[in-house]
């Protein structure tokens, strides 16, 4: 039966937004979509894995970039932090960071009702800045003075007492008691009022020497006894001093500190801090009292207000919304994700305390979301493994990377861990996901959930509207000129090229907001008041226009006659086939020759793409299934005499993919049945090993690259396109092309089987084998069977052994 071309409707899949009510005339009248429409799969995992407790519910968001992921999971997550769902989430903390009294290196963690840590640090500076004042002045008064001066005096009249009377037993010994210039006893025996000299001394009698000796060394134990007592007696002092000093100071803090302890009385953590601070003040009144200079600016030298860094309160995270966190990390290194401790230098000495602990992203999120990209986490060392190690624990420790990397012993902080709920999202392709899954045995548990976001969605009359309200949204979201009805369905209509399917919608999203934001430059610099579809329509030539370079240094090879072809005639054993060239954003048709000889032989046909490894695997699969359909058709009764040498000519580049696959049996069968095939028709489409087409991709670029070659040679009224029929939904050809199909100058035919091809490409019935086995002898398989018969009649037969 004879074959005949698509007609132009059938070419292109208009968009007649029934759904839309008939006088919504513009964007204007459409409420903006609140979802991103199409993605119910991706929604569903999302607010599973949100409503999951459990450890490991967190979510990999599949897909590719500009599906819009990122911006569907926002609105979602925004809209359940306004219901009623928001209840479901844990409470909300402020965490803090404090000194811990017994362990500067240890800092301690607060964990504090959602905003109640920016408070407590305000309430502590006031503290600070009332003691800082009160102190001095309570140790400045006459009663302190007094009190101190009478604790001394009491010190130094005990002192003198003992002295005078140990003075005085040694007079009635004959010994005195003096004291040096350097400040120590001396016991001096006496001759009479004076000290003895060594002269007089010798004078003596043996009994009176030995007398004044026995004397001296009892009033030397004495002596010894007194000294220590003193000693007691100064470290009463001194204790009774520091009581005193105690007193003084406990007698302010309790003043100061009574408003705090009510305030905070039903949070045990503050009243913990708040005990530990008193005690430390008492054990550390210089700080407040000014007595060393230099340790007293060290003590003081922070980076904000003047109050005693060890008193600072460091709010880490403070929430000050009610709904949950939701932080997206564009930059996910190890210190924007886990945080870092600061240094600070004050006159050449560096400062590392807990008040220069900095929160990162997982603190900020801590009992919310964080989003981040899979492969910037992959890229950077040690994110990875510290973000498992975070998620296994449940729990947050601020360890330095430098000391993690490095075996440097300098010193550093080791802060309490804080207790870790949030869920991780991670946006990531295809290639990561697999690769994760192959070689990270715990990605699949800690990452349980995976958001499959889908590419494409049925084209129907509901859909549509979806994404005419879809289109709205993002004209009201970027403020835009609004779009009348026509660039809707213009729009609409442009999705489902980018699909390449009459029945499908694209959900790359980020395609559609880029046209708008031209078709909108393009309507604004029109001075018109909507965007119209002749807007989009030159938003989409500028496009092309910017990018299509590469298209125009290939078609100009035709028009100098550098690259071969033939758009009109016939030739044996030679077609025009159809292939598809890419740069980073562009996708072109490249026609292109394949050519086939045949030669005696052994049947075999010879890839010479695939002889000099510039076929691909896929590319080579395609000739051997026509080599098996051609020795299913030529070759069932006896060996085909004839090998065949195939090749794309002017081909310098790798050739793959199986599209070519009927072409190239057109070739070859042309070459054996010595019947020459039309020029004026390219082919495109891949075959099975029993002559059945089968789909291929790039079908649109094909065609309109064909007819663009058409257009440089020259029209014949009789040039067109074949495809397999199971691409016929796959169409959405430019204007122009259906225009020309309609005007009858080109034409596209859609084919079931690699036979119609034939005839179509040979303008010869295919042939059908009678009972016995033979063909028609004027069709292409009876002239085929008839040129190998005689081949093989030719042939010598070989020697008998």
């Amino acid at each position: 039966m004879p074959i005949h071309p698509l007609s132009s409707e059938q070419l292109y899949r208009r968009s007649e937004l029934n759904e839309l009510d008939a006088t919504c005339t513009s964007t204007k009248h459409l409420l903006p979509l609140d979802e991103i429409v199409g993605q119910a799969r991706a929604q569903h995992a999302v607010e599973f894995a949100l409503s999951m407790k459990e450890k490991g519910y967190n979510i990999y968001a599949l897909g590719r970039n500009g599906l819009g992921k990122r911006t569907m999971i926002l609105r979602h997550l925004n809209k359940q932090s306004t219901s009623d769902k928001s209840q479901s989430f844990d409470p909300l903390y402020d965490w803090c960071y404090v000194v811990n009294f017994d362990d500067a290196r240890q800092p301690r963690v607060l964990k504090l009702p959602a905003e109640m840590g920016p408070k407590l640090k305000k309430d502590i500076e006031t503290l600070m800045q009332k003691l800082s004042k009160a102190l001095p002045l309570a140790f400045d008064n006459e009663m302190y003075y007094a009190r101190a001066d009478k604790l001394k005096n009491q010190l130094a009249s005990k002192q003198e007492q003992a002295i005078i009377t140990l003075t005085n037993d040694a007079q009635k010994l004959g010994v005195s008691l003096s004291i040096s210039t350097k400040g120590n006893y001396e016991l001096i025996a006496l001759n009479g009022e004076e000290a003895h000299t060594e002269e007089s001394y010798s004078q003596l009698s043996y009994a009176q020497q030995t007398k004044l000796q026995t004397a001296i060394s009892k009033l030397e134990a004495k002596l010894r006894g007194l000294i220590r007592q003193i000693t007691v007696w100064e470290e009463e002092y001194t204790d009774k001093q520091q009581k005193h000093d105690e007193q003084v100071a406990e007698d302010v803090l309790s003043h100061s500190l009574h408003k705090l302890k009510e305030k905070y009385k039903a949070l045990p953590q503050i009243k913990q801090y708040l005990k530990a601070m008193r005690k430390d003040i008492l054990d550390n009144l210089d700080i407040f009292l000014e007595e060393n200079e230099e340790q007293i600016a060290l003590a003081y030298a922070a980076l904000s207000k003047k109050m005693p860094r060890r008193y600072q309160v460091n709010v880490l995270v403070s929430q000050a919304k009610k709904s949950p966190p939701i932080i997206i990390e564009d930059s996910p290194n190890y210190h924007t994700l886990f945080g870092y401790v600061e240094n600070a230098t004050y006159k050449g000495t560096v400062i590392t305390d807990f008040s220069l602990i900095r929160a990162g992203s997982l603190h900020k999120a801590n009992g919310g979301v964080l989003m981040i990209d899979a492969v910037k986490v992959l890229e950077h060392p040690h994110v990875w493994d510290g973000l498992k190690r975070a998620l296994r624990s449940k729990k947050l420790s601020l360890s330095s990377l430098e000391r993690e990397v490095t075996l440097s012993g300098a010193i550093s902080l080791d802060p309490e861990a804080i207790p870790l709920n949030i869920k991780i999202i991670l946006f990531g392709d295809h290639h990561t996901y697999k690769l994760l899954q192959r070689f990270d045995p715990e990605f699949c548990e800690l990452f349980k959930v995976t958001a499959d976001f889908e590419d494409k969605m049925p084209r129907t009359h509901q859909s549509e509207r979806h994404y005419a309200q879809f289109i709205s949204s993002i004209v009201h979201s970027n403020k835009m000129l609004h779009c009348d009805r026509a660039a809707i369905a213009r729009i609409i209509e442009f999705s489902s090229r980018q699909v390449d399917c009459q029945d499908q919608l694209s959900l790359h999203s980020v395609d559609v907001a880029n046209l708008l934001r031209e078709a909108n430059y393009c309507a604004r610099s029109a001075k018109a008041t909507l965007i119209r579809a002749s807007h989009i329509e030159q938003a989409l030539r500028n496009k092309e226009l910017r990018i299509c370079r590469a298209k125009d240094e290939f078609m100009q090879s035709f028009v100098n006659g550098t690259t071969l072809l033939q758009t009109q005639g016939k030739t044996i054993g030679q077609v025009n086939a159809l292939s598809v060239m890419s740069t980073s954003d562009y996708l072109f048709g490249a026609p292109s020759r394949i050519t086939a000889t045949t030669s005696f032989g052994e049947g075999k046909v010879f890839d010479i793409e695939r002889k000099v490894e510039l076929s691909g695997s896929i590319h080579s699969k395609g000739v051997m299934i026509l080599s098996a359909f051609l020795a299913s058709i030529l070759g069932k009764t006896d060996k085909i005499p004839l090998s065949t040498h195939l090749t794309f000519e002017q081909s310098y580049g790798g050739v793959d993919g199986d599209s070519a696959t009927m072409a190239e049996l057109c070739t070859i069968l042309s070459s054996i049945a010595d019947l020459p095939l039309r020029q004026d028709i390219a082919i495109t489409g891949s075959m099975n090993q029993f002559g059945e087409s089968q789909p291929i991709g790039g079908v649109n670029e094909k065609i309109e690259g064909f007819f663009d070659v058409c257009q440089i040679k020259g029209y014949t009224q009789t040039q067109g396109v074949i495809i397999p029929r199971s691409n016929i939904h796959n169409l959405m050809l430019r204007k122009d092309i259906i225009t020309a199909v309609k005007k009858g100058q080109f034409h596209i035919w859609a084919i079931d089987h690699v036979d119609q091809a034939i005839e179509l490409l040979m303008g010869t019935a295919i042939g059908k084998h009678n009972p016995q086995g033979h063909y028609p002898e004027t069709s292409v398989l009876g002239l085929a069977h008839a040129k190998l018969a005689a081949l093989r009649a030719q042939s010598p037969h070989s020697p008998q052994s």
